[in-house]
């Protein structure tokens, strides 16, 4: 090869190369033209709006069924107030009076107020009472360690409320429940919890021998 073509090579593949460095268009696939690129990037933007549409509209359903549920929640919290007024708290007041309480007064679903406020602080869910004695009971389908210890802060506070009311009665706390395993029925009694157990169709408060109950 001579000397003049050899240049003239180089010529060209120095053209091509500055060229690339400049940063030209890039090249299509054959017979694919702009104006086809850019309607697929149109279309692939037509579908993700409709995409955005149909998540929005998902969200808004969630939100409906979530309402739903609320209400349905709500509804549930009802019946559980019913049912403990109605089915649950006399059976209660029953058996403690046959312990020699006398109890002739109860409330179901009782709500503890922030003083000076409308505020609820805790809810207890039957409060037994007569003139020297309150038991403050809380109803679990099933219980927690967790729970128990929750109730003796809802116990601090029962407390609290009567000295601002000076109310010198004793408060004691119980705890009824469907299921329950031996560690928590252990853990509840040594807490100086009453322990009311479903049995059949009524219930039965488990007085260990040398139990103490814990007054606050």
């Amino acid at each position: 090869m001579s000397d003049t073509n050899t240049q003239e090579n180089l010529a060209s593949e120095t053209s091509t190369d500055a060229q690339k460095s400049r940063g030209s268009l890039p090249d299509y696939p054959r017979g694919i033209t702009f104006e086809q690129v850019w309607a697929a990037l149109m279309e692939e933007r037509e579908l993700m709006e409709k995409r955005r549409v149909e998540f929005d509209l998902q969200t808004k359903e969630n939100d409906r069924q979530m309402k739903i549920f609320r209400e349905q929640m709500g509804g549930l919290n009802n019946s559980f107030g019913e049912m403990v007024e109605h089915l649950v708290a006399p059976s209660i007041v029953e058996k403690f009076n046959e312990l020699g309480f006398d109890f002739h007064r109860y409330g179901p679903n009782v709500r503890i107020k922030k003083p000076g406020t409308k505020d609820d602080i805790t809810e207890i869910d039957i409060l037994l009472e007569n003139g020297e004695t309150v038991i403050a009971v809380e109803v679990k389908a099933k219980i927690r360690q967790k729970d128990v210890k929750k109730h003796i802060e809802r116990m601090q506070i029962l407390r609290l409320d009567a000295d601002l009311r000076s109310d010198k009665r004793r408060h004691h706390g119980a705890i009824a429940v469907a299921i329950i395993d031996d560690a928590l029925r252990r853990y509840i009694l040594k807490q100086g919890f009453y322990l009311i157990e479903q049995t059949g169709d009524t219930v039965r408060i488990n007085v260990p021998e040398g139990f103490s109950p814990r007054e606050w």
